[in-house]
Protein backbone atom coordinates (compact mmCIF):
# COMPACT_ATOMS: atom_id res chain seq x y z
CA UNK A 1 0.00 0.00 0.00
CA UNK A 2 1.43 3.40 -1.05
CA UNK A 3 0.14 6.24 1.33
CA UNK A 4 3.41 8.65 1.93
CA UNK A 5 2.85 10.61 5.13
CA UNK A 6 4.91 13.55 5.53
CA UNK A 7 6.50 14.70 9.00
CA UNK A 8 4.07 17.64 9.21
CA UNK A 9 1.11 15.02 9.37
CA UNK A 10 2.91 13.16 12.44
CA UNK A 11 3.19 16.42 14.06
CA UNK A 12 -0.73 17.97 13.30
CA UNK A 13 -1.80 14.44 14.82
CA UNK A 14 -0.12 15.05 17.66
CA UNK A 15 -0.95 18.33 18.48
CA UNK A 16 -4.81 17.38 17.65
CA UNK A 17 -4.34 14.51 20.25
CA UNK A 18 -3.32 16.57 23.36
CA UNK A 19 -5.47 19.42 22.71
CA UNK A 20 -7.94 16.61 22.99
CA UNK A 21 -6.66 15.54 26.27
CA UNK A 22 -6.24 19.01 27.42
CA UNK A 23 -10.03 19.99 26.64
CA UNK A 24 -11.08 16.35 28.42
CA UNK A 25 -9.03 16.87 31.43
CA UNK A 26 -10.20 20.84 31.96
CA UNK A 27 -13.62 19.39 31.33
CA UNK A 28 -13.59 17.08 34.56
CA UNK A 29 -11.01 18.98 36.50
CA UNK A 30 -13.33 19.03 39.80
CA UNK A 31 -13.84 15.56 40.13
CA UNK A 32 -17.51 14.94 39.42
CA UNK A 33 -19.26 11.81 39.16
CA UNK A 34 -19.64 11.18 35.73
CA UNK A 35 -23.22 10.14 35.04
CA UNK A 36 -24.28 7.99 31.78
CA UNK A 37 -25.80 10.74 29.56
CA UNK A 38 -22.65 12.88 30.34
CA UNK A 39 -20.30 9.71 29.13
CA UNK A 40 -22.63 8.92 26.54
CA UNK A 41 -22.30 12.64 24.89
CA UNK A 42 -18.37 12.54 25.29
CA UNK A 43 -18.60 8.70 23.20
CA UNK A 44 -20.56 10.33 20.79
CA UNK A 45 -17.87 13.05 20.09
CA UNK A 46 -14.62 10.63 20.41
CA UNK A 47 -16.18 8.31 18.07
CA UNK A 48 -17.14 10.88 15.38
CA UNK A 49 -13.36 12.70 16.18
CA UNK A 50 -12.44 8.95 14.90
CA UNK A 51 -14.54 8.33 12.17
CA UNK A 52 -13.93 12.02 10.64
CA UNK A 53 -10.54 11.58 10.69
CA UNK A 54 -11.13 8.06 8.75
CA UNK A 55 -12.56 10.53 6.24
CA UNK A 56 -9.75 12.63 5.97
CA UNK A 57 -7.73 9.68 5.43
CA UNK A 58 -9.81 8.65 2.33
CA UNK A 59 -10.26 12.00 0.95
CA UNK A 60 -6.70 12.00 1.31
CA UNK A 61 -5.06 8.70 0.29
CA UNK A 62 -7.63 6.94 -1.21
CA UNK A 63 -9.98 3.74 -0.12
CA UNK A 64 -7.17 1.92 0.39
CA UNK A 65 -5.70 3.63 3.30
CA UNK A 66 -9.07 4.44 5.14
CA UNK A 67 -10.28 0.92 4.69
CA UNK A 68 -6.89 0.37 7.18
CA UNK A 69 -7.75 2.81 9.73
CA UNK A 70 -11.31 1.90 9.75
CA UNK A 71 -10.85 -1.73 10.43
CA UNK A 72 -7.87 -1.09 12.95
CA UNK A 73 -10.01 1.26 14.97
CA UNK A 74 -13.04 -0.94 14.96
CA UNK A 75 -10.52 -3.54 16.17
CA UNK A 76 -9.25 -1.80 19.13
CA UNK A 77 -12.34 0.01 19.94
CA UNK A 78 -14.04 -3.69 20.32
CA UNK A 79 -11.26 -5.12 22.48
CA UNK A 80 -11.28 -1.85 24.75
CA UNK A 81 -14.83 -3.19 25.81
CA UNK A 82 -12.63 -6.11 27.68
CA UNK A 83 -10.06 -3.54 28.87
CA UNK A 84 -13.40 -1.95 30.06
CA UNK A 85 -14.20 -5.45 32.31
CA UNK A 86 -10.60 -5.82 33.78
CA UNK A 87 -10.56 -1.68 35.05
CA UNK A 88 -13.73 -1.94 36.27
CA UNK A 89 -12.94 -4.73 38.58
CA UNK A 90 -9.52 -2.90 39.37
CA UNK A 91 -12.11 -0.32 40.74
CA UNK A 92 -13.86 -2.53 42.54
CA UNK A 93 -10.97 -4.18 44.34
CA UNK A 94 -9.50 -0.62 45.02
CA UNK A 95 -12.80 0.65 46.42
CA UNK A 96 -11.71 3.47 44.21
CA UNK A 97 -14.22 6.45 44.96
CA UNK A 98 -16.58 7.57 41.42
CA UNK A 99 -15.50 11.22 41.14
CA UNK A 100 -11.74 9.94 40.99
CA UNK A 101 -11.89 6.90 38.43
CA UNK A 102 -11.92 9.63 35.56
CA UNK A 103 -8.55 10.86 36.70
CA UNK A 104 -6.95 7.71 36.98
CA UNK A 105 -8.62 6.45 33.49
CA UNK A 106 -7.00 9.91 31.94
CA UNK A 107 -3.70 9.18 33.18
CA UNK A 108 -3.92 5.50 32.21
CA UNK A 109 -4.94 6.37 28.81
CA UNK A 110 -1.68 8.79 28.60
CA UNK A 111 -0.05 5.79 29.78
CA UNK A 112 -1.69 3.68 27.27
CA UNK A 113 -0.43 5.78 24.17
CA UNK A 114 2.88 5.58 25.22
CA UNK A 115 3.36 2.12 25.52
CA UNK A 116 1.24 1.28 22.12
CA UNK A 117 3.44 4.42 20.45
CA UNK A 118 6.72 2.15 21.26
CA UNK A 119 5.42 -1.52 20.39
CA UNK A 120 3.75 0.04 16.99
CA UNK A 121 7.24 1.28 15.75
CA UNK A 122 8.76 -2.05 17.37
CA UNK A 123 6.33 -4.73 15.89
CA UNK A 124 6.42 -3.23 12.43
CA UNK A 125 10.16 -2.77 12.24
CA UNK A 126 10.32 -6.78 13.28
CA UNK A 127 7.89 -8.06 10.40
CA UNK A 128 9.23 -5.62 8.18
CA UNK A 129 13.25 -7.29 9.10
CA UNK A 130 12.19 -10.96 10.69
CA UNK A 131 10.85 -13.24 7.98
CA UNK A 132 9.68 -15.52 10.82
CA UNK A 133 8.49 -12.62 12.82
CA UNK A 134 4.77 -12.56 11.19
CA UNK A 135 4.37 -16.60 12.29
CA UNK A 136 5.47 -16.08 15.85
CA UNK A 137 3.29 -12.98 16.25
CA UNK A 138 0.16 -14.86 13.99
CA UNK A 139 0.92 -17.86 16.75
CA UNK A 140 0.52 -15.48 19.86
CA UNK A 141 -2.49 -13.98 18.47
CA UNK A 142 -4.42 -17.21 17.74
CA UNK A 143 -3.00 -18.66 21.53
CA UNK A 144 -4.36 -15.41 22.51
CA UNK A 145 -7.74 -15.59 21.26
CA UNK A 146 -8.14 -19.47 22.36
CA UNK A 147 -7.08 -18.07 25.95
CA UNK A 148 -9.66 -15.66 25.91
CA UNK A 149 -12.30 -18.28 24.29
CA UNK A 150 -11.80 -20.35 26.98
CA UNK A 151 -11.44 -18.25 30.00
CA UNK A 152 -13.99 -17.28 32.59
CA UNK A 153 -13.86 -14.28 34.59
CA UNK A 154 -10.36 -12.86 34.14
CA UNK A 155 -7.95 -13.05 37.22
CA UNK A 156 -7.18 -9.24 38.14
CA UNK A 157 -5.90 -9.62 41.76
CA UNK A 158 -3.08 -6.73 42.18
CA UNK A 159 -1.49 -8.79 44.53
CA UNK A 160 -0.30 -10.88 42.20
CA UNK A 161 1.11 -8.60 40.11
CA UNK A 162 4.54 -8.18 39.48
CA UNK A 163 4.47 -4.28 38.81
CA UNK A 164 2.33 -3.38 41.69
CA UNK A 165 3.98 -5.72 44.37
CA UNK A 166 7.61 -4.45 43.00
CA UNK A 167 5.88 -0.54 43.35
CA UNK A 168 4.43 -0.99 46.69
CA UNK A 169 7.87 -2.80 47.98
CA UNK A 170 10.03 0.04 46.42
CA UNK A 171 8.24 3.12 46.69
CA UNK A 172 6.82 4.18 50.46
CA UNK A 173 2.79 3.92 50.01
CA UNK A 174 -0.03 5.22 51.96
CA UNK A 175 -3.01 2.68 52.17
CA UNK A 176 -5.79 5.23 51.85
CA UNK A 177 -7.21 7.91 49.89
CA UNK A 178 -5.77 11.57 50.27
CA UNK A 179 -8.32 13.19 48.15
CA UNK A 180 -7.75 13.35 44.05
CA UNK A 181 -4.16 13.14 45.26
CA UNK A 182 -1.52 10.53 43.91
CA UNK A 183 0.99 11.38 46.40
CA UNK A 184 1.15 13.02 49.87
CA UNK A 185 3.83 14.10 52.34
CA UNK A 186 3.37 12.02 56.03
CA UNK A 187 6.02 12.01 58.75
CA UNK A 188 8.16 14.92 56.82
CA UNK A 189 8.29 11.55 54.01
CA UNK A 190 6.88 11.74 50.58
CA UNK A 191 4.41 8.78 50.21
CA UNK A 192 2.27 7.19 46.82
CA UNK A 193 -1.58 7.03 47.97
CA UNK A 194 -3.89 4.17 47.32
CA UNK A 195 -4.73 6.19 44.18
CA UNK A 196 -1.28 5.91 42.42
CA UNK A 197 -1.23 2.09 43.22
CA UNK A 198 -4.65 2.03 41.42
CA UNK A 199 -3.09 3.88 38.19
CA UNK A 200 -0.01 1.14 38.39
CA UNK A 201 -2.45 -1.29 38.60
CA UNK A 202 -4.20 0.19 35.24
CA UNK A 203 -1.06 0.91 33.72
CA UNK A 204 0.43 -2.99 34.38
CA UNK A 205 -2.87 -4.50 33.03
CA UNK A 206 -2.84 -2.05 30.11
CA UNK A 207 0.28 -3.29 28.49
CA UNK A 208 -0.78 -6.93 28.27
CA UNK A 209 -3.74 -5.37 26.33
CA UNK A 210 -1.34 -2.99 24.68
CA UNK A 211 0.54 -5.79 22.78
CA UNK A 212 -2.45 -7.77 22.09
CA UNK A 213 -4.02 -5.01 20.28
CA UNK A 214 -1.12 -3.85 18.76
CA UNK A 215 -0.33 -7.16 17.11
CA UNK A 216 -3.44 -7.57 15.67
CA UNK A 217 -3.70 -4.06 13.75
CA UNK A 218 -0.50 -5.09 12.92
CA UNK A 219 -2.02 -7.96 11.24
CA UNK A 220 -4.03 -5.79 9.07
CA UNK A 221 -0.91 -3.28 8.38
CA UNK A 222 2.00 -2.21 9.16
CA UNK A 223 1.63 1.19 8.31
CA UNK A 224 2.85 2.99 11.22
CA UNK A 225 1.16 6.54 10.95
CA UNK A 226 -2.26 4.20 10.53
CA UNK A 227 -1.78 1.73 13.09
CA UNK A 228 -0.98 4.26 15.45
CA UNK A 229 -3.90 6.81 14.07
CA UNK A 230 -6.21 3.77 14.97
CA UNK A 231 -5.41 3.04 18.15
CA UNK A 232 -5.10 6.72 19.78
CA UNK A 233 -8.72 7.70 18.33
CA UNK A 234 -10.10 4.53 19.91
CA UNK A 235 -8.22 4.91 22.89
CA UNK A 236 -8.98 7.97 23.60
CA UNK A 237 -12.67 7.25 23.79
CA UNK A 238 -11.59 4.43 26.35
CA UNK A 239 -12.91 6.97 29.50
CA UNK A 240 -16.35 7.82 27.97
CA UNK A 241 -16.43 3.87 26.85
CA UNK A 242 -15.95 2.52 30.50
CA UNK A 243 -18.53 5.36 32.09
CA UNK A 244 -21.13 3.69 29.55
CA UNK A 245 -20.61 0.30 29.98
CA UNK A 246 -19.25 0.07 33.22
CA UNK A 247 -22.73 -1.43 34.47
CA UNK A 248 -24.02 -3.27 31.24
CA UNK A 249 -20.89 -4.94 30.56
CA UNK A 250 -22.40 -8.46 31.55
CA UNK A 251 -25.53 -7.98 28.74
CA UNK A 252 -22.70 -8.78 26.25
CA UNK A 253 -21.66 -12.15 27.45
CA UNK A 254 -20.81 -13.51 23.95
CA UNK A 255 -18.69 -10.55 22.71
CA UNK A 256 -15.45 -12.13 24.05
CA UNK A 257 -15.95 -15.19 21.59
CA UNK A 258 -16.18 -12.59 19.06
CA UNK A 259 -13.01 -10.94 19.94
CA UNK A 260 -11.47 -14.49 20.30
CA UNK A 261 -11.88 -15.07 17.01
CA UNK A 262 -10.76 -11.78 15.60
CA UNK A 263 -7.46 -12.50 17.31
CA UNK A 264 -7.52 -16.00 16.28
CA UNK A 265 -8.36 -14.24 12.16
CA UNK A 266 -5.38 -11.72 12.90
CA UNK A 267 -2.42 -14.20 13.66
CA UNK A 268 -3.86 -16.48 10.90
CA UNK A 269 -3.45 -13.54 8.30
CA UNK A 270 0.08 -12.97 9.43
CA UNK A 271 0.99 -16.28 9.31
CA UNK A 272 -0.71 -16.41 5.77
CA UNK A 273 1.12 -13.54 4.45
CA UNK A 274 4.58 -15.79 4.71
CA UNK A 275 2.71 -18.54 2.53
CA UNK A 276 2.32 -18.48 -1.18
CA UNK A 277 -1.17 -17.49 -0.57
CA UNK A 278 0.05 -13.79 0.38
CA UNK A 279 -2.08 -10.77 2.28
CA UNK A 280 -5.63 -11.19 2.70
CA UNK A 281 -7.46 -7.74 1.38
CA UNK A 282 -8.40 -5.15 3.67
CA UNK A 283 -11.69 -5.16 1.86
CA UNK A 284 -12.02 -9.09 3.77
CA UNK A 285 -10.62 -8.05 6.84
CA UNK A 286 -13.30 -4.78 7.23
CA UNK A 287 -15.77 -7.05 6.61
CA UNK A 288 -14.66 -9.84 8.83
CA UNK A 289 -14.38 -7.25 11.61
CA UNK A 290 -18.03 -6.02 11.39
CA UNK A 291 -19.72 -9.11 10.48
CA UNK A 292 -18.12 -10.78 13.92
CA UNK A 293 -19.09 -7.72 15.63
CA UNK A 294 -21.94 -7.84 14.66
CA UNK A 295 -23.03 -11.17 15.85
CA UNK A 296 -21.86 -11.20 18.95
CA UNK A 297 -23.04 -7.97 20.34
CA UNK A 298 -26.48 -9.21 18.59
CA UNK A 299 -25.97 -12.74 20.42
CA UNK A 300 -25.76 -11.07 23.54
CA UNK A 301 -28.26 -8.86 23.25
CA UNK A 302 -30.41 -11.70 22.55
CA UNK A 303 -29.41 -13.95 25.07
CA UNK A 304 -29.71 -11.36 27.98
CA UNK A 305 -33.07 -10.85 26.84
CA UNK A 306 -34.19 -14.34 26.75
CA UNK A 307 -32.66 -14.57 30.50
CA UNK A 308 -34.97 -11.35 31.66
CA UNK A 309 -37.93 -12.88 30.29
CA UNK A 310 -37.20 -16.79 31.82
CA UNK A 311 -36.77 -14.35 35.38
CA UNK A 312 -39.84 -12.61 34.46
CA UNK A 313 -38.46 -9.32 34.41
CA UNK A 314 -38.86 -8.77 30.56
CA UNK A 315 -41.39 -8.63 28.06
CA UNK A 316 -43.62 -11.75 27.83
CA UNK A 317 -42.81 -13.64 25.12
CA UNK A 318 -44.10 -12.10 21.75
CA UNK A 319 -44.24 -8.64 23.06
CA UNK A 320 -42.37 -6.10 20.80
Amino acid sequence: MTFPVPGWAWAAVTVVIAVMLAVDVFSHRDNHVIELREALVWSGIWIGAGVLFGVLIWVWGGGEPAVAYFSGYLLEKALSVDNVFVFALLFGYFRVPAGYQHKVLFWGVVGALGFRLVFIFAGAELLKSLAWAGIVLGGFLIWTGYRLAVRGEPDVDPERNVVVRLFRRVVPTDPGYHGDRFTVRLGGRRRATLLLVALVAIEATDVVFAIDSVAAILAITTHTFLVWTANAFAVLGLRSLYFCLAGLLRHFGYLRYGLALLLAFAGVKLILAETPVGKLPLWLTLAVVVVTLSVSVGWSVLSARRERVRAGKGPPAGHP
